[in-house]
């Protein structure tokens, strides 16, 4: 209750502070403003150093060219006003808004998050010489964690702590560095292979430093602190780049962050590396060499649809054709090609992008999603058209990607004759090389893998798969104790015949279109994860994780 009253007080009397500034303003004839509701300007802020703010009871908030917005408790000032002409005679085009006390010593503080090392951040960071003296340690995450209990966290270092945080993350194939704020710090984790991992609690204090130099690598407003914002930057290595995307947004206990890590190599954009039975990767590689029709990969986010379009690409390379994308965002820069990026702001949509691209004569093309009619329909009408499009939709299955595009109100005459191939994918990690035990297969269990394998279509080699290896995992500091490092893919693969064709016309459900995949051989997913066990790639738990229950009937 004491604390309630104390902050009503302290709001009563800033409210009267504000008051008072707005009356001297109107007096003054100038402009009054409240700084803590607007965004202030980092770059134009070192248009002053901070010692001459201080002198001049002056700093500039905002930058656009030679014009900048200056506040002051009063521009009458004679040191405000010699400030003031100072700026003028360097070329500026000075406008002046009348501040409170505390709303200048508001702005006054926003100098601590340039420091001495500012003229260093330039949306690019380099970590790898930094941190080659503690590289062993920061290659898991228990590593990381000693490494960081060890150190005196503070203001004047968070940027080295910072690197490496990010150095450990890349070393650990993190794919996304999570910062989650609570009620006594934050909490820092990092998602491996799909899955996410604690690895160390900040105090408060040291946490506000580490959002305000994320927030300065990425470019974003450093007190906004109340909506969602979105930047990147770069980590530069000497034989590679590292984007990082960054997304900080508003919380219960203060702001939250999420930082994707883009490294290209974590990106096998090979079809080898892929990890596609060959039988399945036979009919992959006869539809990539057609000249025209649209393969779809359908999955949720974060089942590698990307990764697999990618090697699809990298496959039809080729100085004899053009291939051109249209991604939201440009997840990686691939050699050889013309990549383009949504940008819903000036109007470059999917469907607009799309329609621009027809005029630049590709061969091939990528659209990252068909997420509407309009899209669909330009699809269909480049791979009608003699382009090969490459696109994902959202859908459970391979055959769950038609009725999703039916639903879209695309034409079904026009769908059909469009359609080459539909892919289905999910990811399970893979278990340790390093830690996993080969386990004894019981008799009811061979029996089931078995009988399975003996169902199995006939363009599966069965040979391949008598010599069951089942592992389990036990964990181990190469794994971060996990008992998996690394992921890999399953696939179901629905070719469209001229009797789909027929299908699509009539429109039928989902069940139906499997049915029929079922009677040309196709291989679900969850049978492809079952194959990957049985050759000691996962485990059962990871492919039930994502295809459900295994139905050994």
């Amino acid at each position: 209750m004491i604390k309630s009253v104390t902050d009503k007080l302290a709001q009563i009397r800033r409210d009267s502070e504000e008051r008072i500034a707005k009356s001297k303003a109107e007096k003054l004839g100038e402009k009054y403003i409240n700084p803590v509701k607007i965004s202030i300007s980092i770059e134009a802020l070192e248009v002053l150093s901070e010692e001459a703010a201080k002198w001049a009871k002056l700093a500039v908030i905002e930058k656009k060219n030679q014009k900048i917005a200056v506040v002051a408790i009063d521009p009458s000032m004679p040191e405000t006003e010699k400030a003031i002409k100072n700026l003028e005679a360097k070329g500026y085009e000075v406008g002046v808004f009348v501040v409170s006390l505390s709303g200048l010593r508001y702005v006054l503080d926003m100098y601590k998050y340039i420091g001495k090392e500012k003229e260093k951040i330039t949306g690019k960071i380099q970590v790898e010489e930094k941190t080659k003296e503690v590289e062993l340690n920061l290659n898991t995450i228990l590593g990381l964690k000693e490494f960081l209990e060890k150190q005196e966290l503070t203001g004047g270092n968070v940027g080295t702590i910072f690197e490496y945080i990010l150095k450990s993350a890349l070393d650990n194939r993190t794919s996304d560095i999570h910062l989650e704020s609570t009620e006594d710090g934050a909490n820092l984790r990092f998602r491996i292979d799909g899955s996410l991992n604690d690895v160390f609690s900040f105090s408060k204090e040291f946490y506000k430093f580490l959002i305000g130099r994320i927030k300065l690598l990425a470019n974003l407003k450093l007190n906004v602190i109340s909506e969602a914002q979105d930047g990147r930057f770069t980590i530069g290595f000497s034989n590679k780049n590292v984007e990082v995307r960054v997304a900080v947004a508003p919380a219960q206990f203060g702001e939250v962050a999420v930082m994707r890590l883009l490294d290209p190599d974590a990106v096998k954009a090979d079809l080898k590396a892929l990890g596609i039975r060959d039988d399945d990767l036979e009919i992959i590689k006869a539809e990539l060499k057609r000249p025209n029709g649209i393969v779809l990969n359908t999955g949720p986010t974060g089942s590698g649809k990307t990764t697999t379009l990618y090697a699809f690409l990298q496959y039809k390379k080729s100085s004899e054709i053009k291939i051109i994308t249209i991604e939201d965002p440009i997840e990686y820069m691939l050699s050889g090609m013309e990549q383009t990026q949504v940008d819903n702001e000036s109007g470059y949509t999917f469907a607009n992008g799309l329609k621009s691209l027809m005029r630049q004569d590709p061969d091939v093309i990528l659209v990252g999603e068909i997420r509407d009619k309009e899209t669909a329909e330009i699809a269909i009408q480049a791979a009608l058209t003699g382009h090969l499009v490459f696109s994902t939709v959202h859908a459970n299955s391979a055959s769950g990607a038609i009725p999703r595009l039916l639903d879209l109100n695309v034409k079904p005459a026009s769908l059909g004759p469009a359609l080459n191939l539909i892919i289905g994918q999910r990811l399970v990690r893979r278990v340790c090389s390093e830690c996993s035990i080969q386990t004894t297969v019981g008799d009811d269990m061979k029996n089931k893998i078995n009988k399975f394998i003996n169902n199995l279509p006939p363009r599966v080699n069965k040979e391949n798969y008598k010599d069951i290896k089942i592992f389990e995992t036990k964990g181990c500091a190469f794994c971060n104790n996990t008992g998996f490092k690394g992921r890999s893919a399953i696939y179901e693969l629905l070719s469209i015949t001229s009797e789909m064709e027929n299908l699509i016309l009539e429109q039928k459900g989902e069940s139906e279109f499997f049915k029929y995949a079922k009677t040309k051989q196709m291989t679900t997913m969850q049978e492809d994860g079952i194959l990957k066990v049985i050759s000691g790639i996962t485990t059962f738990e990871e492919v039930e994780e994502v295809t459900g229950v295994i139905n050994w009937a």
